[in-house]
């Protein structure tokens, strides 16, 4: 480990265990906006008095032109608001007034922040020992001039470690690094337009630039549009967002991509999403019409059909797509989603599917596939969907939450983009095959990857081979639920005809 990451770390686990005394009483998804909202301020201000002093040193007066640090897409900050200022009152009794007073002063050189930064510093719940002692670790640790990118790490650690602590609530604002990346790095990425419709905290577009930059590309290679449904992700989303350097289109305002699409002309280049899981009462009942659903209408109870074909809307004509649905969607009949499915797989849109080992998330042991769509596929995959099975590659034992190491990412998203590019694929025993449009018929159009890939002859991995047989079990459930309901209608259909059934 250089020493670069080893000071990283210690920070880390420094700035966690300030975050953690910071609590008290409050809740974690209370005292999170709080925290990071810290973070944010001093970015935004060390950003500006590094400009500043820039500006001062010219000696062209400019250093207190509005315009000059618009220019440079730096918010300005007016004296009575700037970090240095603000920690010249980090001793008094009242710290949390001054700074709530400190984010109103902001606000108003900076319109486009109203009501982004959270600003209940002085409430009765938040200690304001505590909060000093934050500050001054703040203000001692974080040396943003020997390193810029520390607050942006900082932010993006404090987002998992918050989202490890919120358990279920955690799906609304993060999805684990380990799923991003592999979606991110199978999708590859060269630049365009990159889409998320419900794109939480950001990360999908931070991974993405990532990627492109790791890459000798640029962020300005890229154009990010992203909606957000929940107030404080989407807040949270633009925090984070700024404090990475990206640039995005997430909207105005927070807003539900069904009903209230910000984004109703796009075509993107690559869509990347991590959608609520089965999510119910979604308002289908007012989209009953909508242009979005090609392949049928999606049921009212469950929102995975409508999120895929929202998503394929949006996609343009030589437009990629990457996205975490729960195993369901691969096998579902109720509501029409198994015609919807069929309808997608006919129309040789899918192009991958991969089941992902167990115990990824923080907030649910659903177990989870990545879909990828691709509207222009190569010759060499027309007619055939890729299934990857990466259930077998983290450790079995426990029911922990477990982490996908760099080796097992690429993995995946190498054979991914091999296949894709059709040289040098080969099917692997017991980890991927490529099957037809005409083998997934006679499977009744199940995507189930263990279907066509089968089990490796040399291991056989007693997680995956129970994850298959609950899949299985789960599709016959189905199927007895289709038949008992046909079997009805039938007997009310001989009634009505006179018949005593």
């Amino acid at each position: 480990m250089s020493d670069n990451s080893l000071k990283v770390d210690q920070f880390k686990a420094t700035l966690w265990a300030a975050a953690d005394t910071l609590r008290g009483n409050m809740d974690p998804s209370e005292y999170k906006q709080v925290f990071l909202g810290l973070i944010f301020l001093k970015y935004i201000s060390e950003r500006f008095e590094r400009k500043y002093e820039e500006l001062k040193a010219g000696n062209l007066g400019y250093e207190n032109n509005e315009v000059e640090y618009m220019s440079c897409g730096i918010y300005f900050i007016p004296p009575e608001a700037r970090w240095s200022v603000i920690m010249e009152h980090c001793d008094t009794p009242h710290i949390g007034h001054y700074i709530d007073e400190a984010i109103h002063y902001i606000e108003r050189y900076n319109p486009e922040l109203k009501g982004i930064l959270p600003k209940y510093y002085a409430r009765a719940e938040l200690d304001q020992n505590r909060l000093t002692n934050l500050m001054m670790l703040f203000d001692t640790q974080i040396d943003t001039k020997a390193d810029s990118d520390l607050l942006s790490v900082a932010y993006e650690y404090c987002l998992s470690k918050f989202a490890e602590q919120e358990g279920r609530r955690a799906g609304e604002f993060y999805t684990p690094a380990g799923i991003v990346k592999s979606l991110v790095q199978s999708l590859d990425i060269k630049g365009g337009r990159l889409y998320d419709p419900c794109c939480g905290s950001g990360g999908m577009f931070i991974h993405a630039v990532k990627d492109i930059t790791n890459h000798q590309g640029s962020k300005n290679d890229i154009s990010c549009y992203g909606q957000e449904s929940n107030p404080t992700t989407w807040k949270m989303c633009l925090m984070n967002l700024a404090i990475h350097g990206i640039e995005a289109n997430v909207g105005k305002y927070n807003a539900d991509s069904f009903l209230q699409d910000l984004h109703p002309d796009l075509k993107a280049d690559y869509i990347l999403a991590s959608p609520p899981f089965n999510m119910s009462e979604w308002g289908a009942e007012r989209l009953l019409g909508d242009i979005r659903w090609q392949y049928g209408i999606p049921p009212a109870g469950n929102a995975n059909y409508a999120w895929l074909q929202h998503m394929i809307y949006h996609l343009a004509p030589n437009g990629r797509m990457g996205a975490v649905l729960s195993n369901g969607s691969l096998t579902s009949q109720s509501g029409g989603e198994d015609e919807i499915r069929k309808n997608i797989i006919c129309a040789d849109l899918v192009e991958c599917v991969i089941s992902m080992p167990s115990h990824l998330f923080y907030n649910t042991a659903i177990p989870v596939c990545l879909w990828f769509i691709n509207k222009a596929k190569k010759p060499c995959e027309r007619g055939n969907v890729l299934f990857i099975d990466a259930r077998a590659l983290t450790d079995t034992s426990g029911r922990v939450k477990k982490e996908l190491t760099a080796e097992q990412i690429a993995r995946i998203s190498n054979k991914v983009r091999t296949y894709r590019d059709g040289e040098g694929y080969q099917d692997e025993d017991g980890f991927c095959a490529a099957a037809s449009i005409e083998q997934i018929r006679e499977n009744d159009f199940s995507l189930v990857p263990g279907r066509y890939i089968g089990i490796s002859s040399s291991v056989v991995n007693v997680e995956a081979c129970q994850a298959t047989l609950n899949e299985l079990t789960q599709e016959l459930k189905n199927v007895l639920h289709e038949n008992h309901r046909l079997e009805w209608e039938l007997k009310e259909a001989l009634e009505e005809l006179g018949y005593d059934i």
